[in-house]
């Protein structure tokens, strides 16, 4: 009997294929690292959207002030009184405000821990430290406040992160199990009806936990049923594109782009003002970021400034939609591939008695 080598047994065991994909896994896992902890590292208050209404000259003398501090923490701008200031913070424009008050009094600080309680409490100690200095007091105001179960606010974003988990799971486990080559444009509109099913029923799932079950998010209930269904839809549509596209290497570009881009960028841990310039600007582009800012404007703001991260969702919907179905029309010529008929037999794919093979 031949004796094969340590080497062969390798080869053997570790092929080719094997190796890319582990190199890919591996690729991966360090992208994960340098994402998450290069966008949590060292959060840090960078032009934050803030009011400031105060009487006369005064309003434009504390702009002035706040934009001179080191780093330019925030983006201050004049509103026209206390109750303007009050209505942008709830209508996510502002994410705080300072209302003046009387001359040697004391002045209101207005924030809303229903955003973010981290990033509400940055504000506090960076206006409660510059009003000391001007030997003022200040008392903070929450005007959208996260429910008392919402630990640090961040149900919203793990609801979304488990609805993006399920949608491009779903999509992977239909692709894997099936061959990622034999896509035909009658499979991918099944694969596609499916996440839509799957999406309503992960959808009401998420809904009913981080609502009655749990009471960890206030709002409406149906409309957080809505956004789950979409995002589930939209991530599971656009990992079937992707792998249409790449074949099994369009599941990695999934988890790229939703868990190793998308969550650390989303808001859910740090809000998006307290995040490096590059992961706040794809944040509000990706289905975690455009999920984390609807479920919490749902929950806390009356489900306002939500038509742009709808859009967004939709936007992934619709392009992952198209794309796979394009994908496998090109594959496949725009017809199922017919099983190769057995030798002696009839041409063109028939059964000996005249019928055809139908192949899916």
């Amino acid at each position: 009997m031949t004796q094969t080598s340590f080497l062969d047994e390798v080869k053997d065991a570790v092929t080719p294929r094997a190796t890319l994909l582990v190199l890919g896994v591996v690729a991966l896992s360090l992208l994960f690292i340098t994402s998450y902890v290069g966008a949590l590292h060292d959060p840090k208050l960078k032009d934050v959207p803030f009011g400031v209404a105060a009487p006369g000259a005064a309003a434009q003398r504390t702009v002035a002030r706040l934009e001179r501090l080191p780093g330019t923490p925030l983006d201050p701008r004049t509103v026209a009184d206390a109750a303007t200031a009050r209505q942008q913070v709830r209508d996510r424009t502002l994410y705080g405000a300072l209302v003046a008050g009387p001359a040697g009094g004391s002045d209101t600080l207005l924030v809303a821990t229903g955003g973010g309680k981290v990033l509400a409490a940055a504000l506090e100690g960076l206006v409660g430290g510059l009003e000391k200095a001007q030997g003022r007091t200040v008392r903070t105001v929450d005007v959208a406040p996260a429910e008392a179960r919402d630990a640090n606010g961040l149900s919203s974003f793990y609801v979304t992160v488990g609805w993006c988990v399920g949608g491009y799971l779903c999509a992977s486990i239909m692709v894997v199990s099936t061959g990622a080559a034999r896509s035909t444009p009658r499979r991918a509109v099944i694969r596609l009806g499916t996440m839509a099913l799957v999406g309503i029923v992960a959808g009401l799932g998420g809904a009913l936990i981080v609502g009655p079950v749990l009471g960890a998010l206030p709002g409406s209930f149906a409309a957080l049923w809505g956004l789950g269904a979409l995002i589930v839809f939209a991530v599971g549509a656009a990992t079937l594109a992707l792998q249409g596209l790449c074949g099994l290497a369009g599941i990695g570009l999934a988890i790229l782009l939703v868990v190793i881009l998308g969550n650390p960028s989303a808001g859910g841990a740090l809000p998006p003002p307290m995040l490096p310039p590059f992961w706040r600007a794809i944040g509000p582009a990706l289905p975690p970021g455009a999920g984390t800012w609807t479920a919490r404007s749902i929950a806390y703001f009356r489900g306002n400034a939500v038509t742009g991260p709808l859009l967004v969702l939709s936007a992934w919907a619709v392009a992952g939609t198209l794309i796979t179905l394009l994908a496998s029309r090109l594959r496949t010529g725009g017809t199922a591939p017919r099983t190769p008929r057995p030798a002696g037999g009839p041409p063109g794919g028939g059964t000996a008695d005249g019928g055809t093979t139908d192949a899916r």
